[in-house]
């Protein structure tokens, strides 16, 4: 292990200000030893901690450069063992040097809990770094979000004699009905027209998705997702036992190509999707992509799951598969995380009327219900309009941050490789 660890360093310093991310860098490095056989088969690479300190870098980092490795077919992931080198006759027959296998599965990343930990920790840190939010986080700076309409709404539901119904008793298994109404009015803004009967409620986004694994899934099933993507979802499928297929993603969308050969060699039962503002790249769906994928859902018989966490930041004509295909072949996840309170935890899921009674089973063998205080008083939130108000403040702000981060970019002589 200390050759290794030593070998390894000795690679020569990365570059802050390349063109390349350090993640980038760091798998190249790692990519050049292992193919000229200076990493040799069965080598354990450093763990995401100590590589880390290392190279001075963020365990992110480290994540995201394993999970390239892993996504080239050159290292697997082994629980609770680490990262290690593959054999040759391990690696994808067919792949493309530098460029991802369209038929070898995804090895979901071994360390990803170590991303949200330290993100945890960062937010932890001090209410100075809570205030301006933790990078990486994915969460907006305290002061953005809005928090007097959510205590004014709790005040009011304990004031109301609906307090009783609220919090005295288990809440209906699909969600609150007052917000699942109010969901569904929100929804058809969007042009998804959803009855409030279709919407289960969940404890935010993530819980939505496990929901429809536990629902939709066996072990030893196949599923596409799109890489890059978020590691965290990628190690809730792997805890699933689901075979990840991983098809890359660009600038308008999916590699539709690649979808295809996936789709017909392996009969995956779910795509997981971001459609608008991608995790990581930012990138939105194009109308032609939405389209095809929806042709190709239709042909395999693989339902679409659309996360689409990040609805209030983007425009509401922007391509949505559900939108298009309103539930057919789809299933819509989304929460309020990301633009009004990421520790009520609400999130949501919409999908065909058979679909959602085997989700309300799996949500009642879980927790039964979810908590109808806080669902009902995020009802009253919406209904009042408060949300909108929110939504165009923090996109304001964000496009003001946006404006000044070009400049300093610019200021800098950085090249955008793509339209900020």
């Amino acid at each position: 292990m200390d050759d290794l660890s030593n070998t390894v360093t000795a690679a020569g310093a990365l570059q802050r200000h390349a063109a390349t991310t350090l993640a980038e860098q760091l798998a190249a490095q790692f990519a050049g030893r292992i193919r000229n056989r200076l990493l040799p088969p069965g080598s354990r690479l450093p763990s995401v901690r100590d590589c880390a300190k290392r190279y001075g870098l963020s365990t992110q980092t480290v994540v995201a450069a394993y999970d390239r490795l892993q996504a080239l077919g050159l290292v697997e992931a082994r629980a609770q063992r680490g990262y290690f080198v593959r054999a040759v006759e391990d690696s994808p027959a067919q792949v493309r040097r530098g460029a991802q296998d369209a038929a070898a599965p995804m090895l979901a990343p071994t360390h990803a809990t170590a991303l949200v930990r330290g993100m945890f920790h960062q937010m932890g840190a001090g209410a100075a770094m809570a205030l301006r939010g933790a990078p990486g986080s994915g969460v907006l700076p305290a002061a953005w979000l809005e928090s007097a309409a959510l205590g004014a709404a709790l005040r009011r539901i304990a004031r109301a004699s609906e307090l009783e119904q609220a919090s005295l008793h288990y809440g209906h298994p699909g969600g609150d009905p007052a917000l699942r109404e109010a969901l569904s009015r929100q929804l058809a803004g969007l042009a998804l027209q959803v009855p409030p009967q279709q919407i289960v409620t969940t404890s935010g986004a993530s819980q939505a998705l496990d929901l429809v694994l536990r629902a939709l899934t066996r072990p030893g099933d196949a599923v596409l997702v799109e890489s890059p993507g978020w590691a965290m979802q990628f190690a809730q499928m792997a805890h699933h036992g689901l075979k990840l297929l991983p098809v890359p993603r660009g600038a308008d969308g999916p590699d539709l190509d690649t979808l295809e050969q996936l789709a017909r060699a392996h009969a995956p039962r779910l795509f997981i999707c971001v459609s608008v503002l991608h995790n990581p790249t930012g990138q939105s769906l194009s109308a032609a992509s939405a389209h095809r994928v929806l042709q190709l859902a239709q042909r395999h018989g693989f339902q679409v799951v659309e996360d689409d966490v990040y609805a209030a930041l983007a425009d509401a004509n922007s391509p949505r598969m559900s939108v298009l295909d309103q539930l057919e072949h789809t299933i819509y996840l989304s929460g309020f995380s990301k633009i009004l309170a990421p520790g009520w935890r609400v999130g949501f899921v919409a999908a065909a009327p058979g679909i959602v009674e085997r989700l309300i089973d799996q949500k009642l063998l879980a927790v039964l219900t979810t908590p109808a205080l806080t669902e009902r008083a995020l009802a009253h939130v919406l209904g009042q309009g408060q949300l909108r108000r929110t939504t165009q403040q923090v996109r304001d702000r964000l496009d003001a941050a946006r404006a000044r981060a070009v400049r300093l970019a610019e200021k800098a002589r950085c090249r955008f490789v793509t339209p900020p």
